[in-house]
């Protein structure tokens, strides 16, 4: 019986079919919570990465909202398929540290491949943030932003405000929504993420404490203190705004932005990743500065506090999956990337040296107040600015909602709602000191 003649090309595809590939990559899963031209952004993110080298090949997955993709990873985990890579929240990272034997931190990961974790070369309120006790890098901040201060030049222009002069104060902020209403402004002053803006960053910013034990950073037996008198002021304030239409409460999260966008109110308060959308959708000129402040309070303005995401390296994964991991996040670090991202999205850079990147190529000058929310970054810290790291902190930003709500209402005075958050809040934190007690 004769044999069927195979040719040789036939003979070569036949042997890698057997073979399998000659150097087949190792994938590393993603999961992140990016939308829009920010999940542009995380996809242009990767494929970077994946053209730079061979071995590796990272997999970003849109897995839903923040809120959503916690859990999803958690019940992952259990299951035993956990991504490699999650992205969680800033208000998630206690929660994160909490979950013994379920994350593995990113200074372990860079140092077991042989790469440096140098935190001198990171802006200081960034990576302090995400920084353990021992100095050990907990998870890798992708996408940081910070509270600022945006407002319509147009507008500005049309009450007869210099364009040019934001108000740098809280009482200067008053006059100006005043003059933008008497010019016809029916939203003159507004905000989003009102927890993080109005008593998280502005404690941070003057200085004052928002918890006991260094804001959670002493650990889990911290309290909530954001009713002192201070923040009862401010919050007072806001309300006597309220009333006289001064200003106008948008609703949760950033609802507020598109009122922003759209031209309708004048000023707010905001993240830093606003203003890529900001460009995108205003008719109009704009500008950014630094946060208002009250300049009676000693030590006021000094630094605001960190917003946005950190990337968490998840337990049970190979070595070499591992190794991906650190290439990626060494990957990440790179100056040029880092600036690019930055310049892209509104973000901060995380390393000082692609803020001078940044700067040197004039990018600054030709984008005025885009170095606003760096520069309120980069002073130094202190025990009350360095961040705000509290255990069940979604469920306290909740809380922080649900209470202002009431004084914006009328239905409750700014001390009886601070009071009352305060002391719901402390609620969740000895639950959860009791939950996670070693």
């Amino acid at each position: 019986m004769r044999k069927p003649f195979i040719p040789l090309s036939g003979l070569l595809a036949l042997a890698t079919l057997m073979s399998g590939p000659a150097h087949a990559q190792t994938e590393i899963q993603w999961w992140h919570s990016m939308t829009g031209g920010l999940n542009d952004w995380v996809i242009d993110l990767a494929n970077g990465f994946n053209a730079s080298q061979k071995e590796f090949k990272v997999v970003p997955t849109y897995k839903g909202t923040y809120d959503e993709t916690m859990p999803a990873a958690v019940a992952a985990f259990r299951a035993g398929n956990a991504p490699h890579i999650l992205q969680v929240y800033e208000v998630g990272t206690a929660t994160m540290m909490a979950a013994k034997g379920a994350i593995v931190p990113v200074g372990k990961v860079l140092a077991d491949a042989g790469y440096t974790f140098d935190p001198k070369a990171y802006i200081p309120a960034v990576v302090g943030y995400y920084t353990a006790p021992n100095g050990q890098m907990l998870s890798f901040p992708l996408n940081s932003s910070t509270t600022v201060f945006n407002y319509n030049k147009d507008l500005f222009k049309k009450a007869g405000l210099d364009p040019n002069s934001p108000p740098k104060t809280w009482p200067e902020v008053v006059l100006a929504a005043a003059k933008l209403k008497a010019s016809g402004v029916s939203c003159p002053f507004t905000t989003s993420w009102q927890g993080w803006t109005q008593l998280e960053s502005f404690s941070t910013w003057h200085n004052t404490e928002f918890a006991t034990k260094g804001n959670g950073f002493g650990g889990t037996s911290a309290r909530l203190n954001f009713n002192s008198p201070l923040h009862v002021r401010h919050i007072e304030n806001l309300a006597n705004m309220a009333k006289q239409g001064l200003f106008v409460y948008r609703g949760r999260g950033n609802a507020a932005d598109a009122p922003f966008y759209s031209g309708e109110c004048a000023m707010a308060t905001a993240s830093s990743s606003t203003y890529a959308s900001i460009k995108k959708n205003a008719k109009f000129d704009f500008g950014i500065a630094p946060l208002p402040y009250y300049p009676d309070v000693a030590g006021a303005p000094q630094n605001t506090v960190i917003g946005g995401a950190s990337l968490w390296v998840m337990a049970g994964k190979k070595a070499p999956e591992y190794k991906g991991v650190a290439a990626f996040f060494h990957y990440l670090t790179n100056a040029e990337i880092q600036a690019k991202s930055h310049q892209r999205t509104g973000y901060l850079p995380i390393t000082l040296a692609s803020f001078e990147a940044t700067e040197k190529a004039g990018f600054y000058k030709q984008n005025p107040g885009t170095d606003v929310a760096v520069n309120q970054m980069i002073r130094k810290t202190t025990d009350k600015s360095r961040g705000i790291r509290l255990g069940n902190f979604v469920q306290i930003r909740a809380i922080e909602d649900e209470e202002l709500e009431q004084v914006w209402a009328g239905k409750k005075s700014a001390k009886e709602a601070l009071d009352s958050a305060v002391k719901r809040g402390n609620e969740l934190l000895v639950r959860f000191e009791a939950a996670n007690k070693n």
